[in-house]
């Protein structure tokens, strides 16, 4: 993640727990929380601790961008692995342009292994699919065209950011 990234996902992290300031109280050099949580502590679990009801609650969300099929197999080695670190994360996966075509119906991976198979297993973690719908009429395709473990939104632009602004996702592009 770039300093940007990680200062906006400081910043989300202040504002849902409640104990935030903005940015300029943020650094990338925050230091570790202590095990008493103390005014100065922004962490979620130190909030908990601090009985904030709202935090016990927390958990992260992640939106993973894919727009170029050479990234596919990358993107869902790092949700995979993310998940191993995060067991509780939502996580989405929207993919529009090229990085659409994993989603679709036949889709192999290099080995010649079903890209629905690797879908299936991390949507069986919780793993959300959104396919841009917009991409799908650029190449006169319909939703029926798409796996079944994956949804179909109206635009995957409009959908990074729904879930960026509405609904407090993180955001990771390759």
């Amino acid at each position: 993640m770039n300093r940007t990234t990680v200062t906006a996902l400081v910043l989300w992290i202040s504002l849902i727990v409640g104990t935030g300031t903005g940015i300029a109280a943020e650094s990338a050099n925050t230091p570790a929380p202590s095990s008493q949580a103390g005014p100065g502590d922004r962490t979620p679990a130190s909030a908990a601790k601090a009985g904030n009801p709202a935090a016990s609650n927390w958990h992260p969300k992640v939106v993973f961008q894919i727009n170029d099929d050479d990234d596919v197999p990358v993107v869902l080695r790092y949700v995979t692995n993310y998940l191993k670190a995060e067991p509780t994360a939502e996580v989405a996966v929207v993919g529009y342009g090229e990085g659409l075509d994993f989603m679709l119906k036949g889709a192999v991976d290099s080995d010649g292994k079903p890209y629905a198979d690797q879908v299936q297993a991390l949507k069986d973690k919780g793993v959300a699919f959104k396919a841009c719908n917009n991409t799908l009429k650029a190449r006169t395709l319909g939703a029926d065209a798409v796996i079944p473990a994956a949804v179909v939104v109206p635009g995957a632009v409009n959908e990074i950011i729904r879930l960026q602004t509405r609904e407090g996702y993180a955001y990771f592009k390759n």
